[in-house]
């Protein structure tokens, strides 16, 4: 299969296809125009949410007296709105938040991308039918099954006109886990488009059954939290280096992972290039106070605008009262590849000496060489 980049100049594929183009493309008179962003929607789509009704096991979804109900491991039984999950008015949404684009994701808690491979193909397949005829001003970032990795599935969906690949922050929870994807980011990276982690199970559904007396927001300050902070650290402690190249954002600030390089140094971690150009971090379900924080520790150039609609409502937690939040909003033109005069990255992150730290932490270094 010919991968669409392939034999492109360096320059070329940092400029991506035809995909990105059209996703942060400048205007056609001023040639300056930042195209705005939301990079972090769900859309609940009627062929996925009939493949859901269709199965036994979890996940699955139920039609109970009017509502639509959505059963998933770990979590209390979800009510989804399905009235609101109308293109029209979600493109209208777009449009009030004074943004030119959305890109819409498989909500990873789902464990979809866990499942066994033909359940979790199946799915994925039905949720890229419904994204990918939402037509403008949406895009799509593709999900990828699990299960028996395959990279030509990286392929297929940037041939149909996926705009980036997701990957469940669970899937890259460790070192292992991070030596059973490398093929898939490889090709990932070959492709110049970038990978969005989002809060997710790995390679296992969360086993432990919700109960009533946990608050719905329980998992998401919880678990959630603690997968993207696990596959943040294992991003740029190890796969940084072996993906010189690849572009990744974090959705929720990365749990504010970045706030706790002092403590991976205290334990005898390496340390980090916080200000890495090619790793991003969307602001979903955080406001002025950790944005500002987050600002400090990485840039302003490294955070894009991503709401999590419609999980949440952006308005609600002060987002948009953020001083550069126009600027946050324009920053994804550098995570699709908009400015190719930055590359190649020089790589800036430095390495404590093994003999400084201790004994486990040099030996788990050189086995990552």
């Amino acid at each position: 299969m010919r991968m669409p980049y392939r034999g492109r100049s360096r320059k070329e594929r940092w400029t991506g296809g035809d995909s990105y183009a059209n996703l942060h493309k400048t205007d056609r008179e001023s040639g300056d125009y930042a195209v705005k962003t939301d990079i972090h929607q769900h859309f609940w789509t009627d062929p996925l949410v009939e493949a859901l009704a269709e199965r036994d096991e979890l996940p699955f979804v139920r039609h109970e007296q009017g509502l639509t109900v959505l059963f998933l491991a770990g979590e209390r039984p979800y009510v989804i709105e399905r009235e609101d999950e109308d293109a029209t008015r979600r493109a209208q949404l777009v449009r009030a938040d004074g943004l030119d684009r959305a890109l819409v994701c498989l909500s990873s808690p789902l464990g979809i991308e866990s499942l066994p491979r033909k359940g979790a193909t199946r799915l994925i397949e039905a949720y890229l039918d419904g994204a990918l005829a939402l037509g403008e001003p949406f895009g799509v970032w593709a999900p990828v099954a699990l299960d028996r990795l395959d990279p030509s599935d990286v392929d297929r969906a940037l041939e149909r006109g996926c705009h980036g690949i997701s990957l469940p922050a669970g899937a890259l929870g460790s070192v292992d886990m991070l030596t059973r994807l490398s093929a898939t980011l490889a090709r990932v990276q070959e492709h110049g488009a970038p990978l969005f982690v989002h809060p997710g199970p790995g390679s296992r559904l969360p086993t432990q059954e919700a109960t009533l007396g946990d608050p719905l927001w329980w998992p998401a300050l919880t678990r959630y939290v603690a997968e993207v902070h696990a596959a943040w650290f294992v991003f740029v402690t190890a796969a940084r280096r072996l993906f010189p190249e690849l572009r990744v954002v974090f959705a929720m600030l990365a749990g504010l992972a970045p706030l706790h390089t002092e403590r991976l140094l205290a334990r005898g971690g390496p340390e980090v290039d916080l200000e890495d150009p090619l790793t991003f971090y969307d602001t979903s379900c955080n406001g002025p106070y950790a944005i500002s924080l987050m600002d400090r520790l990485v840039g302003v150039d490294q955070l894009v605008y991503g709401s999590d609609r419609p999980v949440v409502d952006p308005g609600k937690y002060g987002v948009r009262e953020v001083p550069d939040w126009e600027r946050l909003a324009s920053n994804s033109g550098r995570l699709f590849a908009n400015e190719p005069t930055r590359q190649p990255v020089e790589r800036r992150t430095r390495v404590l000496s093994a003999a400084t730290r201790p004994k486990r932490v040099a030996v788990l270094e050189r086995a990552l060489r």
